[in-house]
């Protein structure tokens, strides 16, 4: 009799066979991610985008759940009748995590401070002047800028104290932000993130976040099944199925702005047309998307994914699977297999072509490996190199490869206008550092440069469909597929959800679930 009422108990001590978790842990929550950054620093590589994702930053604009551009930090906004000024409301009652009240003069700072850390800054718009007065900010710029909210919703863009430079050292200990939480320890392998005691959007939930980054997608789906993590951020398509009792987890699940795709280096033997066009025509993205990754991608065809209103059934491929017309085309070339030992040369040098990928995302290394094999069947001889998700940026910049893999966002600012430029605007002296692999197109450019002063919605989706042929037309990179987004989250809380956007991850509506 004493054994069972020690054993009841200790169940009813304990929560077992209960839907909540046990008292002591909602204070805590555990996210598992995959996490790329080697600092916080918002303004290095893309870091920003983790530092949003963590709940330490925030924008003076964000995105909703239909990519729709809503305020934040900002309040509101207007435009001037010429198109040239841009004026924000900051709202009133914000205050950085150290307290400090937000005005427009701290959002000026922490802008400019983005446009003279990053070269990229300079990418979404250019401006005269920049005006601090009260809580308006007033920003000049240099010619019409259509979608600067959408711009200023970028991660790079979010705000930071500056004034808490140099005392604290943001790469290693995290900015000073207006966001729900702030960082009490960062290494890459694991963040700490405690509240923030000054938020000023709602309350936060838990005292502390911690958030270890699990690289490999199937240890992050054990580390959501054994309840080490409470939610799991991209658990892979091929495990989503371990998660189908509701009783136990919820799945947010959607069709991402994501595409994966190759950017082709220009100034290599593919640099010749044929050639280029020839490697493409022999991937057959088919098999890739729906035999070996089983039917979790969709198809690649285009630069932007049909889960956007952007033609994609209108688009035509040029270059869609066809391994004789690949031979053809390497054979006018003048390719041939002189050794017989199944790799063409020309004037004595092989048909080889170095693919760098990283292998963070799991279909990354699936899809080199499945072109690496298929390109060898037309006397292709392509070297596979993996390299830490850090170097990728620099390569890219750098013209590092022949053939560089990507997992991207192609909305990141609400519209593909960015995506598109950065990878295929011509680069200029620079001004373009993102395109970095020599491709350039006149009459492409050209139609960016209207996109970029056209306000009109449905001129503008013409123009992108429009782009968006060019570069098909020209071969310039090889679309692989098009995957969908998720978190999965234990029944235990509520709240976690997965934004097309992608920089939503850890809010304060992520809560203990109600018993």
């Amino acid at each position: 009799m004493v054994l069972m009422i020690v054993c009841l108990a200790a169940v009813l001590i304990a929560g077992c066979g209960g839907s909540g978790k046990k008292e002591a842990d909602t204070k805590t929550l555990k996210v598992g991610v995959t996490n790329f950054a080697d600092s916080l620093e918002p303004t290095e590589n893309y870091f920003g985008w983790v530092v949003m994702r963590y709940g330490i930053g925030e924008s003076l604009a964000k995105f909703d759940e239909k990519m729709n551009v809503q305020p934040w930090l900002a309040e509101s906004w207007q435009i001037s009748a010429d198109h040239m000024t841009w004026t924000f409301k900051i709202r009133d009652g914000v205050k950085f995590s150290n307290g400090k009240p937000l005005d427009a003069a701290a959002v000026k700072a922490s802008l400019e401070r983005a446009f003279a850390k990053n070269k990229r800054a300079v990418t979404f718009f250019k401006y005269k002047e920049m005006k601090a007065e009260g809580q308006t900010l007033t920003i000049l710029t240099e010619k019409p800028e259509p979608n600067m909210p959408g711009f200023l919703a970028d991660p790079l863009f979010l705000i930071v104290d500056v004034s808490a430079e140099p005392a604290r050292n943001f790469a290693k200990e995290g900015p000073i932000g207006t966001g729900p939480y702030m960082c009490k320890t960062f290494v890459k392998d694991k963040a700490v993130m405690v509240k923030n005691p000054y938020y000023w959007d709602g309350v936060v939930p838990y005292e502390t976040v911690e958030i270890p980054s699990i690289d490999d997608p199937n240890t992050r789906a054990m580390a959501l099944q054994s309840g080490e993590v409470d939610m799991a951020v991209n658990i892979a398509a091929g495990d989503i199925g371990l998660f189908n009792d509701k009783s136990k987890f919820h799945v947010d699940r959607i069709a991402s702005l994501r595409t994966v795709l190759a950017r082709i280096n220009q100034q290599g033997v593919l640099g010749d047309p044929k050639v280029r066009a020839a490697f493409i025509s022999a991937c057959d993205r088919k098999v890739y998307n729906e035999v070996i990754l089983k039917g979790t991608f969709i198809e690649g065809k285009a630069p932007v994914p049909p889960s956007m209103d952007y033609g994609f059934d209108q688009l035509k491929d040029p270059n869609s699977y066809n391994i004789e017309r690949a031979k053809q085309l390497l054979a006018e070339a003048g390719w041939k297999d002189a050794d017989g030992d199944g790799i063409l040369e020309k004037d004595g040098k092989k048909l080889t072509v170095d693919f760098v990928v990283y292998n963070s995302r799991a279909e990354l290394p699936i899809y080199a490996e499945a072109v690496q094999s298929d390109a060898k069947k037309v006397g292709f001889d392509v070297k596979i190199k993996t390299v830490d998700y850090n170097l990728i940026d620099k390569m890219g910049i750098n013209g590092e490869y022949g053939l560089l893999i990507s997992n991207i966002t192609t909305a990141n600012t609400g519209d593909p206008e960015i995506f598109l430029n950065w990878y295929w605007k011509t680069n200029k002296n620079g001004d373009n550092p993102q395109n970095g692999s020599g491709y350039s197109n006149p009459a492409l450019d050209a139609k960016f440069a209207e996109l970029s002063t056209t306000f009109d919605r449905q001129q503008r989706r013409q123009l992108i469909i429009d782009c968006q042929q060019l570069i098909m037309n020209d071969g310039a990179a090889l679309f692989l597929g098009y995957p969908e987004t998720n978190i999965i989250s234990s029944t235990s809380i509520e709240g976690a959800q997965m934004y097309p956007s992608d920089y939503y991850w850890l809010t304060n509506k992520i809560k203990p679930a109600k018993k």
